[in-house]
């Protein structure tokens, strides 16, 4: 069933434009079908805020059949924003006290921006502990993309990330580890996966902290684990959300980080994005760039117009599936009164009963 449009967030218009389906919340309280509220902790900076939003938004809409979903985006406080995108949380986003005395069904956290190497120093880090820790206590599952995998696994599995020797940027195809879990017994057992960062938990990692790898790829490392329970933390490392323009849209903004000075180098193509021609199209326009630069003349705009028509999506569908099955196993889970986590009957440290099912 569709997300609910229970307030005038923009991007409820936005996805229904895009024709996705978005129900008001006058018929959705005339049909007899459980609702379930997702929670939304969006911590990425000002420039992707909204566009992060719609990303979960229209994967979780369109990943189940089964249930209304409430999606309530919140934020942390201690995250510094510029004037619009505070107008923007002011008014569409609740607080995390509002969100606690609520409830949750499930929980997403995004991925962030950083500053430096070490997480604990970000402004976000104790923020976050607090909602990662009473999430784990109140609510059935947890779902973290990248950066916030990589806080959980530092400050609740005492495992740190790994710098790696080049950005780790593109479309990688991942296979299924553990083919009868039910986050991924019934999607592909090879898809793509979308990844960007610098940093890495390595297999190795994982499985020393108890946790359980269900989705590996040979050049990206894993994308998929989930905590020693199976179930309570579901974490990504890579970006499944992502948009078939959003790689593109960061190749666009690294080559303005060099035109500006901002980096020292031309960057790369993502890895298996462009096809070889837009590779063409891409390379012209950097000879184009650097003529300009050493000429000291405004360099042309990327040819977005050019590209975007050769991309393809080779992952969202797989993601549908994965978001589809989590949301399944929390509706099967999770207590009627989203205050309380699980149904009576069931087991918070196994449960979905699959206690020393995946042991090695």
């Amino acid at each position: 069933m569709p997300i609910v449009a229970h307030n005038d967030l923009p991007t409820f218009a936005r996805l229904r434009e895009e024709g996705q389906q978005i129900l008001d919340p006058t018929l959705a309280l005339h049909q007899d079908i459980r609702e379930l509220h997702i929670g939304l902790l969006n911590i990425m900076p000002d420039a992707a805020l909204a566009a992060t939003e719609r990303q979960f938004f229209r994967l979780i809409g369109e990943s189940n059949q089964i249930a209304q979903f409430y999606v309530h985006p919140f934020t942390l406080k201690e995250l510094t924003r510029g004037p619009e995108a505070r107008a923007h949380i002011e008014r569409y986003y609740q607080s995390f006290e509002h969100i606690r005395a609520e409830g949750l069904d499930a929980l997403i956290i995004t991925g962030a921006n950083v500053t430096g190497p070490d997480l604990a120093l970000e402004p976000f880090w104790q923020p976050l502990i607090e909602v990662v820790d009473w999430a784990y206590d109140n609510v059935c599952s947890t779902l973290c993309s990248c950066l916030a995998t990589h806080a959980v696994m530092q400050f609740r599995y005492g495992e740190k990330r790994r710098r790696q020797a080049t950005k780790r940027w593109g479309v990688f195809p991942h296979r299924v580890l553990e083919r009868t879990h039910p986050l991924v017994a019934d999607v592909n057992t090879c898809f793509d996966v979308p990844h960007s960062r610098f940093n890495d938990i390595s297999h190795e990692q994982f499985t020393r902290a108890g946790l359980q790898v269900l989705v590996e790829s040979d050049e990206a490392g894993v994308h998929i684990a989930v905590s020693p329970d199976g179930f309570r933390q579901v974490l990504f490392q890579g970006h499944p959300e992502y948009d078939t323009i959003s790689l593109l849209k960061e190749y666009k903004r690294e080559v303005g980080r060099f035109v500006s000075g901002a980096r020292p180098d031309y960057p790369p193509f993502p890895d298996h994005y462009f096809g070889l021609q837009a590779r063409a199209i891409l390379d012209e326009h950097r000879q184009r760039v650097l003529i300009a630069l050493a000429q000291k003349h405004t360099p042309p705009e990327l040819p977005e117009r050019l590209i975007t028509a050769s991309l393809n999506n080779t992952w969202h569908d797989t993601a549908e599936g994965v978001i589809g099955n989590w949301m399944g196993l929390i509706y099967q889970l999770t207590h009627l009164d989203r205050r309380q986590t699980f149904m009576a009957g069931i087991d918070p440290r196994d449960p979905l009963g699959l206690a020393g099912v995946f042991c090695r």
